[in-house]
């Protein structure tokens, strides 16, 4: 019997009210956890535009289409400002300089520039890249079929202008 009593006053306090303010106050809380928005000066020693001497419209295409997720120059909309909003784009441009970092593609040996090489080729041939996710906020990255074109015989070109990689004996 003791226990009904107890049901009731713990249902009481789970009402529609109580979670909507506990959900505010949660929501005010996690805005004190910021992202970390410091962006590392442009190298031209190490940046993939600077080196490959890409023309000005494959450099702006570049810049606007990948350069936020796959480079240290990232820009920061005011959404960025928001939490959880912020940590999870913050998260993306981790992973996207994990697999490819524009801005140190100075530093990659030449076997990891090739393979880096094809892979652009394959997400842009494939529409993996950019991510549909990045382009429903940033309209103007979503790729014309003539900019991946482009985008994609420069990947090309670049990649057999490499020397060959010789296969590796085992």
């Amino acid at each position: 019997m003791l226990l009904i009593p107890k049901l009731i006053v713990v249902k009481k306090h789970f009402t529609f009210k109580n979670i909507a303010i506990f959900l505010v106050f949660l929501l005010l809380a996690i805005q004190s956890i910021r992202i970390d928005k410091t962006t590392e000066p442009l190298n031209p020693a190490t940046d993939f535009i600077a080196l490959t001497s890409a023309n000005a419209e494959v450099a702006n295409t570049l810049k606007i289409a990948c350069y936020d997720c796959h480079s240290n120059q990232p820009t920061y909309p005011w959404y960025t400002n928001i939490a959880p909003v912020s940590w999870w784009i913050k998260h993306h441009i981790n992973e996207g300089n994990h697999h490819l970092n524009f801005s140190i593609w100075g530093t990659y040996k030449d076997k990891r520039k090739h393979h880096k090489l094809e892979e652009c080729i394959e997400m842009v041939e494939e529409g993996e890249m950019p991510m549909s996710s990045y382009t429903l906020m940033h309209g103007d990255a979503k790729l014309t079929d003539a900019q991946k074109l482009q985008l994609v015989e420069f990947f090309k070109a670049l990649k057999n202008a490499m020397p060959l990689q010789e296969e590796e004996q085992h």
